[in-house]
């Protein structure tokens, strides 16, 4: 009987137990195979934040008031004491015209004035040359009619009488001229005061503080008088108060019962890159026919002249505020079809404590351009998903990868 060399022996479970390795190798890799790959997602969690709805609107500036300054009468400049740019106070004279048959008028006025004076003179002198004459006639009268019957014929007592009566007439006539010449003078200085007042209006004074925008006239224009419809009117200067700025809104019709007065907005200058506070205070309360907007004014203070107008802003008007309510994102919600007056309602997909994913009806209250509010539905710290979920089922499993402000933890 031959024996085995010990070297051999050994060598047949050697390779017996490698056999064996490589099998189990294979069928874990196989096994893993066949095993499905727990997706990851991306979560955010429900949390407890304040939401604005606000709606960005643009305008240019325009001056809180402007207007063209024109002359209240005819005549040639004589000189102009303001530019483009000045910065003038209420009542600055800006310019001085010359209108010499004016003061020709004023003496004409004038004189009218002392004639009639002269009229309530004389009329005054016989007043009391009437009073006097009608006391002799009346003393005179009163003698006769007092003396015994038939020392003095009847006739002579009725001539005094009527001379008395007379007289007595040509009193009440007198205080009628003097009456009628002191309502002439009256008159002739109301005559007087309208031309002086007029010459007044030569002097051309700014009626608000404010800057000059435009310069229409040169010394010796002609410039006629600006209180008809004229097209030849020409304006002296344009003056813009530019301390205190508008900013008119178009509001839509869907933002109208957001708006109130008081309001207070920030505005956005983008050429300045500056912000500046601003506040509702006007809007017209009626909805344009073919824009479908509300013209709502915002006035902007401007002290330093840093804005001009015809500069573009932009304004955030704020419409709601909703403060410490539960809020998702907004990719994280497929939102329902609701009727007129009804509730808004949603779907999203939450991630269970044990990693699975659960559809979940909620409640939807404010939306703004990254979260909506939830009424609800969900808790606080809840998973939702915001993203990808048109792959995933109910009750799948998955792997939760939180983000918080676009960034993953």
């Amino acid at each position: 009987m031959n024996s085995m060399r010990p070297e051999k022996a050994l060598i047949v479970p050697v390779f017996a137990l490698a056999f064996l390795a490589a099998c189990g190798r294979n069928q874990e890799v196989q096994a893993a195979r066949n095993t499905p790959e727990v997706p990851t997602v991306a979560v955010a969690r429900v949390k407890t934040d304040s939401l604005t709805h606000t709606l960005a609107l643009t305008a240019e500036f325009k001056p809180y008031q402007e207007v063209d300054v024109m002359a209240k009468v005819a005549g040639y400049v004589k000189e102009i004491n303001v530019d483009i740019g000045d910065r003038v106070q209420q009542g600055a004279l800006l310019a001085t015209l010359e209108v010499p048959e004016m003061e020709d008028d004023l003496r004409r006025a004038d004189a009218a004035v002392e004639q009639s004076k002269a009229e309530v003179q004389r009329a005054s002198d016989e007043l009391t040359r009437s009073q006097t004459a009608h006391k002799i006639a009346e003393v005179y009268y009163k003698r006769l009619a007092g003396v015994k019957a038939g020392l003095v014929a009847e006739q002579e007592i009725e001539d005094a009488q009527s001379k008395d009566l007379v007289a007595e007439a040509q009193v009440a006539a007198a205080k009628s001229a003097v009456e009628a010449a002191n309502r002439s003078v009256a008159v002739h200085q109301a005559d007087a005061a309208k031309v002086k007042t007029l010459m007044g209006y030569t002097r051309v004074t700014a009626p608000f503080t404010g800057v000059i925008t435009a310069r229409y006239a040169d010394p010796g224009s002609m410039i006629e008088q600006g209180t008809s419809s004229k097209a030849q009117a020409a304006p002296v200067v344009r003056l813009s108060e530019n301390r205190l700025l508008r900013l008119i809104l178009p509001v839509p019709e869907s933002a109208v019962p957001g708006v109130h007065i008081g309001q207070q907005v920030e505005v956005k200058v983008p050429t300045l890159k500056r912000s500046f506070p601003g506040k509702v205070v006007r809007f017209s309360d009626k909805l344009s026919v073919e824009t479908r907007t509300m013209a709502t004014e915002v006035d902007v203070q401007n002290p330093s002249l840093v804005l001009v107008p015809g500069m573009y802003a932009e304004v955030d008007l704020t419409l709601a505020r909703h403060a410490n309510v539960l809020a998702v994102p907004v990719t994280a919600v497929d939102t329902d079809a609701s009727a007129s007056g009804e509730a808004q309602t949603g779907r999203v997909m939450v991630v269970t404590p044990n990693n699975r994913v659960e559809v979940r009806k909620i409640q939807l209250g404010l939306e703004t351009a990254d979260e909506i509010e939830v009424v609800s539905g969900l808790n606080e710290g809840d998973m939702v998903v915001i993203g990808g979920r048109s792959s995933l089922q109910a009750g799948e499993e998955v792997k939760p990868k939180v983000t918080v402000m676009g960034a993953a933890s």
